[in-house]
């Protein structure tokens, strides 16, 4: 990607914004996940969550919410619901009373089998190939870890 400086980009038309193009991207692919998610009685932040169980089970709540780039303030709350729910267990360590270990129950991980047929009706949605689909989130990560990057080094003139 090209670096552009601020002054060259600096359109106020709403049609010329990306950000609101990806805020209109982001609501509707959201929406169809509040659908898709409807009978596994899961939101799409708890949906997240599970992903990453799903993935790799036995996790530290820190490095769930770095997967996820959560914080914990918003990460307690959805992992208090989802051991309500009896899908996760949370384990505070011994050794470090702060550490709190995330696990799986048998629930939560046979719901995994459910959630398998989520990604195919997502994938029809968005109406884009494999190879199209790898495309954009290989783009969505570089945007993501551009703006990323700015914003940390952004000083306000």
């Amino acid at each position: 990607m090209t670096s552009q400086h601020p002054e060259e980009t600096g359109s106020l038309l709403l049609d010329d914004q990306l950000c609101f193009g990806l805020y209109s991207a982001s609501r509707a692919v959201t929406a169809l996940y509040r659908v898709l998610l409807e009978p596994l009685d899961l939101t799409y932040p708890q949906y997240l969550v599970m992903l990453s169980l799903w993935q790799q089970d036995e996790q530290q709540v820190k490095e769930l919410g770095a997967a996820l780039n959560l914080d914990s303030g918003t990460l307690s709350p959805l992992l208090k619901r989802l051991e309500k729910a009896g899908l996760i267990t949370r384990e505070r360590q011994a050794d470090d009373e702060r550490s709190v270990r995330i696990r799986l129950t048998g629930e939560g991980t046979a719901l995994r089998a459910q959630a398998e047929r989520i990604p195919p009706h997502v994938g029809a949605a968005m109406g884009l190939s494999e190879a199209e689909l790898g495309r954009m989130r290989a783009a969505m990560d570089e945007l993501t870890a551009s703006v990323n990057n700015y914003r940390e080094s952004y000083r306000p003139s």
